[in-house]
């Protein structure tokens, strides 16, 4: 089986990012072999107290090494210590920044072939 490799965001803008292969989204959950939209509804994520464990399971079970969040264009978005802790005790490298340069250093560590994952919002 072929290794999967995580899709490179293609472009930026308010409220959008077009993603390799997936198209465009508000929010974006990228992962080994995919993603798409990310729907804070499913876990009730909002700016405060940010992003939680269960937003960044999906991205564990597909396989992620490394995590790249981001925390909007604003830097409105949290990430709740609870998530950083969670992703150390995994061994999980991560990476948390404002959008831009969330997604320069997802796109980096994509082309290098590493098994990363991000969670991208796309405003705020």
């Amino acid at each position: 089986m072929a290794e999967q490799r995580s899709p490179k965001v293609l472009s930026l803008s308010w409220g959008e990012i077009e993603i390799e292969g997936v198209g465009r989204v508000k929010d974006a959950m990228l992962h080994p072999g995919g993603g798409g939209e990310w729907d804070w509804r499913v876990t009730g994520t909002a700016h405060s107290p940010g992003i939680q464990p269960a937003d960044v399971e999906p991205l564990l079970a597909a396989g992620a090494t490394t995590v790249v969040l981001s925390r909007g264009q604003q830097l409105v978005l949290q990430v709740m210590p609870e998530t950083e802790q969670l992703l150390a005790a995994r061994g999980v490298d991560v990476h948390i920044a404002e959008t831009r340069e969330a997604i320069r250093v997802y796109n980096l560590l994509a082309d290098a072939g590493v098994r990363v994952g991000a969670l991208l919002h796309s405003t705020c």
